[in-house]
């Protein structure tokens, strides 16, 4: 072991005549413990915050969606459908017809985006009809025109979870779908009243979906919103989702003039900012704990030059030089912030582990779009908050390791 390194590890053994010091540097290691601890969390949350809500708008909604740029929507979209398959790096596409509507049972009722689809294509893009109950999907599959079922049966739909409790129906229960797409009378425009059949709910634990969507077959959909075979959008999936950009011109490319398209970063571009900022602001916040613990180090390490004056003294008597001097702080507080580290970088990690294994924290979806606190800690976090917490106590070091260099040892020792 090096002299210097000998040294300040001695140092950091208090003697009983110094148990302020090792009070002092006990609370130093506490604090960089505690600093290392909440930023490791926090980060922690923050990456889980944003794992979860890009997981969940991905698996809920397509890469990319086509529509046409004027007109009600997409017509002959079967060859276009086909065609657009097979553009590079798409790897399913689904037809659907998006509209607004108002489900009611009884007295109570709430708005809906209603969702025309073939259930088959849909499941390829999206992964909202997995998290259904048993057996609606099915009821969604098309059936021939002719059908006598189809005739005698009300048309199935599925609506989010919260929807359902909302208007407080239950699957199987008949819903009165409200479209605005009316018929023209002399009173004006009137609404259309269709019964359809609760098939199932759907709990996606994104509440923007849970409360506000549902699924109809694609042809009850077209009769619904009086849209004979027609199409508002197409959705795609494609194989790498961070070029989804250069994917969608090459789609708009292949469809023709007169279309356009949106991608999954257009349509949540603010989200993802303002929680990078909220990173950013919340890395920022709590390093100040660091900081309060880096202030700690330096008080300790003043008080232990001010204790080893003597020391210092006679180490210099005897040769040792005021750069070997400067080390022995310098090292003792980058023990401190070692320790301090590695101790806070074990607990964070495990409390990161146990929130995101147990979750034990709840939140209103109403108000985060999840329900559970998310927890994703990352290794390059852990190596990030390591360098700033080690860089920060050192700097903390400078002045009383320089003091320390600066002892005379004839004055030191004068009155000895």
């Amino acid at each position: 072991m090096r002299f210097e390194l000998y040294v300040a590890a001695r140092y950091l053994k208090a003697k009983r005549r110094q148990a302020v010091v090792g009070v002092v540097t006990a609370i130093s290691i506490a604090g960089v413990t505690a600093g290392v601890a909440a930023l490791i969390i926090a980060l922690a949350i923050t990456n889980g915050m944003r794992r979860d809500l890009q997981d969940k708008l991905l698996g809920t909604s397509a890469h990319i969606q086509l529509m046409q740029v004027e007109g009600r929507g997409i017509r002959d979209w079967r060859p276009l459908l086909a065609r657009l398959r097979t553009v590079p790096h798409v790897t399913a596409a689904s037809p659907g017809l998006y509209e607004q509507a108002l489900v009611a049972r009884g007295a109570r009722d709430g708005g809906a985006l209603l969702d025309g689809i073939l259930p088959d294509e849909e499941r390829t893009v999206g992964d909202l009809l997995s998290t259904a109950t048993p057996g609606a999907v099915r009821a969604l599959e098309p059936r021939p025109e002719s059908s006598p079922e189809q005739n005698a049966e009300l048309p199935p739909v599925i609506l989010g979870s919260d929807l359902a409790e909302t208007i407080g129906a239950s699957v199987g229960d008949s819903v009165m779908v409200i479209s605005p797409q009316g018929e023209m009378t002399p009173l004006g425009v009137i609404p259309k009243y269709v019964r359809f059949q609760l098939a199932g709910t759907f709990h996606s634990g994104f509440y923007q979906y849970d409360a506000e969507m549902g699924f109809l077959r694609l042809a009850d959909a077209q009769r619904l919103f009086d849209e004979p075979d027609l199409l508002s959008v197409i959705n795609f999936k494609v194989d790498n989702l961070y070029r989804a950009p250069q994917i969608a011109r090459a789609i708009e490319q292949a469809a023709g003039p007169g279309y356009m398209t949106t991608n999954w970063t257009d349509q949540n571009r603010e989200l993802f900012r303002a929680l990078r900022l909220e990173q950013v602001v919340t890395f920022i916040v709590i390093a100040l704990i660091v900081i309060v613990a880096a202030l700690n180090i330096l008080i300790a390490l003043t008080m232990m030059v001010m204790e080893k004056t003597r020391d210092i003294a006679v180490m210099m008597s005897f040769g040792v030089a005021p750069n070997q001097v400067r080390r022995i702080f310098l090292l003792q507080g980058f023990l401190i912030s070692v320790v301090g580290t590695v101790l806070g970088l074990a607990l964070g990690y495990l409390a990161s582990w146990a929130g995101g294994h147990y979750h034990f924290i709840h939140l209103s979806a109403e108000v985060y779009s999840i329900d559970t606190l998310p927890f994703a800690p990352r290794f390059l976090d852990g190596i990030i908050v390591s360098a700033v917490s080690i860089g920060i106590s050192l700097l903390a070091t400078l002045y009383p390791s320089s003091s320390a260099a600066r002892v005379l040892p004839a004055e030191a020792l004068r009155y000895e």
